[in-house]
This record gives C-alpha cells, structure tokens and sequence, in this order.
C-alpha cells in the first residue's frame, strides 16, 4: 500500500517508491529502494524534499499512531508530469542565457551522474527506470523552454571520458528545442526528448576498450560499434508498453535520406519524423564535441558541414528548423565583425539568425585583447554586422569557453 508521509516520519526499513517536489532537490538519483543506511536517512532529512511516498508492502510502515498525509495536507509543488508543469506555467517563463545557466549546470551535473546510473544498469541487463528518465526529461524541457542556449550549449562542452553520457543529455535538450520549433504538441515533444536521451543506451552492449578507443577504429570495430542501434532497440524492448517513438530513435537515427544509413537502409519517407530529428541531432552534438580521436567544430562550421551533407543525409525540412532553433551562428561561435573586432556568441537575439548577442573581445587592428562588451547586434542599426566566422584553432583563445559561458 502506498503513503504519503513527511520525511521526519521515515525511518529505516521504509521502502521509498517516490520522492515528492522537484527531482533537482532530490537526495538520490531515483527512489525504489530500502531506506537502510542512517547516512541514507541524513542525507534525505537535509535535503529540500519535505515528502515522500512509501510502500509498506515492501518495507516497514508507520506507526499506528502516526497518520500519514492527507490529500489536503499534500504539498502544492509536489512532482508533476511535464505537459502539468508547462500547463500551469510553473517555471517555464523565457529568461536570458544568463539568468539560465547557472540552473543548467546544475542540470547537467545531475543529469550526468542519472544517466552513468541508468546506463550501469542496462549494461547489467536491467530494463532503464521509467519515471527516472521521465522525470529528467521534464527537468531538461523546463530548462530548454526558459532559455534553449544555456542547457545545449553547456552540455556540448564534455570530457572524452563522459562523451556517451553527456552526449544523451545534449541530443535529449537538441530534441526538445527542435520539437519546439517544428511546433510538436506537449506529448511528442517529451516523446522526442526521452528518445534522444536514450538513443545511444545500445552502446553499452559494446565493449568498453572498443567504445573508448582513443585511436581510430577498425572495420571490425566500426561494424561492431553500428550494431548498437539494433542492441538499444532490444534492450529498450524489455519491460513493459515501450515507447514506441523512442524505440524507432534509437534503432533509427543512423538512417539516410539517400538510403546508405543504417541499420536497415531506409531512405526519404521510410524514415520517420522522430528518426530524422534524432539523425540531425546526433550528428550535431557529435561533431561539435571532442572525441579521443578529433577536436569539435565550432558551431558555425558544423552547421555548413551539415548543411553541405543535406541533401543525402538529412530531410531538408527538419534541418532548416534545426537552423532556426540554433542561429546561423549558434551560441560559442567565434566571429569577425564589420569593425574589424572578434568576438563569440553568447545569446540569439530572437529577432534575425544572423544578428546574435556577441561579446567583443579582441581587436585585429592591435591584435590585442580588449575589455568585453557584449553587442547585440539586433539592436545595433546596421553599423556593426558579423562578416565571417572565424576558426577557434587558428586563434587558439584559452578561454573561449569561458566567454560565452559567462554570457553577462
């Protein structure tokens, strides 16, 4: 039987089936367990979680003289579904990078360390935990919704070493932000977002010395890495009532318009809406990332490279949005200005692709550093536009990232 209680009712031997109230305040990355350890209960009562639910068909009850919460008594900001959470507005109103990002980093650390959890765990053989990952998704759409630059931008600056697991975070919030753009309703857009998280769960099928080679790989490494589109479609098949939008992800973001995808060679219509916005999110985030074996593009070029690969890899459709959902110059773009001026990307403007927020920071006359500005070039009249984008490696500025990440 389930019950809601106040945390200062638990006590060790509680089976936790759920954490009440926003799953950013919640002590441990997912409930469903046996509260046994005193440190296990410390950690619960210090956190901002003030209610939880237990199960007292798996784990101890309260005592009969403790009644548990009743449904007036119940919180207000308890945990909602997302298409609730937006509905009632909680939270979703637009905001500036700035004000973002310092939310986001928080998002992607936990989101980081839920994701090792939940990969772990499939690798096990275990099926992933649906209201963990449900859960996540809404917290990376709240984001994504407040401000789409802080959370995508943050979770393209991973280690070699976390690459698998950040990069499902960063395609989930791509996937939430194209949805939003191609005007998805509330339910395919968190669809899309819990496809993108855990459309590359095949890989831990894949063994470790393979996915982690730092040099390049065989062919029959390469064919043994392909195979995790169909190893992710079985793996998410366990359980029950699979999402069938995430299924067709994960088995088929790898496909190509022109048909020399894989792992079933589809081509044109043959690939679904879900499967070509998984495409072109994957291959955004990949090849903007460090990888053991190449530097990431900067943002400006992989969208020219993509775009220059359109025609065979992806529908022209939902790369365009995916244009407008980024900018032409995305956020950490280094670019060259009319006044001979160089600076990065740290905000779209919301009114032109090509007239971002750019923080000036060097000047090519003196070829010296200046003190920062951010211009935003919407508002600037004409009298200063970008005229290029320029390469990150030529200029090698240690601390570009810094810049943008500190968009004020």
């Amino acid at each position: 039987m389930l019950k809601k209680i106040h945390v200062d009712q638990l006590s060790l031997g509680m089976y936790i089936h759920e954490f009440c109230g926003s799953w950013m305040d919640h002590p441990f990355w997912k409930a469903g367990f046996v509260l046994q350890e005193p440190k296990d209960l410390a950690t619960t009562l210090a956190s901002n979680i003030r209610q939880v639910w237990i199960d007292t068909s798996k784990g101890k009850d309260l005592p009969s003289e403790e009644l548990a919460i009743s449904e007036s008594e119940s919180d207000t900001h308890r945990h909602l579904h997302l298409q609730d959470l937006l509905e009632a507005g909680e939270d979703t109103a637009t905001v500036s990078m700035a004000q973002e990002m310092e939310r986001a980093v928080k998002i992607c650390a936990q989101s980081k360390q839920a994701v090792i959890s939940m990969f772990q765990e499939a690798r096990m053989g275990k099926s992933i935990d649906r209201r963990v990952s449900a859960q996540l998704v809404s917290e990376i759409t709240l984001s994504v919704t407040r401000n789409p630059s802080a959370l995508i931008s943050l979770a393209r600056l991973k280690t070699t070493d976390d690459y698998t697991y950040m990069h499902s975070v960063a395609v989930c919030a791509l996937m939430v932000s194209l949805s939003h753009q191609l005007g998805l309703t509330v339910e395919q857009t968190r669809d899309a977002g819990l496809a993108g998280l855990l459309h590359d769960v095949g890989k831990m099928a894949i063994p470790l010395e393979v996915l982690n080679k730092k040099g390049g790989l065989t062919d029959a490494e390469f064919a043994l890495i392909k195979t995790h589109a169909v190893e992710g479609h079985r793996m998410l098949r366990t359980g029950s009532e699979p999402n069938p939008v995430v299924l067709e992800v994960c088995l088929h973001h790898h496909e190509k318009m022109d048909g020399s995808g894989y792992p079933h060679g589809l081509k044109g219509d043959e690939i679904s809406l879900f499967a070509k916005m998984g495409a072109v999110c994957d291959v955004y985030d990949a090849i903007t990332s460090n990888r053991p074996y190449k530097t990431g593009w900067d943002p400006s070029e992989a969208l020219q490279k993509m775009a220059d690969w359109a025609k065979g890899h992806f529908d022209p459709r939902v790369f365009q949005a995916f244009v407008r959902t980024l900018g032409i110059y995305p956020v950490g773009s280094l670019v060259r200005l009319s006044s001979e001026r160089l600076g990065v990307v740290v905000e779209q403007s919301g009114k032109s692709l090509t007239q971002p927020k750019v923080k000036v920071f060097f000047a090519l006359a003196t070829k010296d550093r200046i003190a920062p500005v951010v211009v935003d070039l919407s508002q600037a009249d004409g009298t200063e536009k970008i005229v290029g984008r320029e390469d990150p490696n030529k200029w090698r500025f240690a601390d570009l990232h810094a810049l943008w990440g500190h968009p004020g």
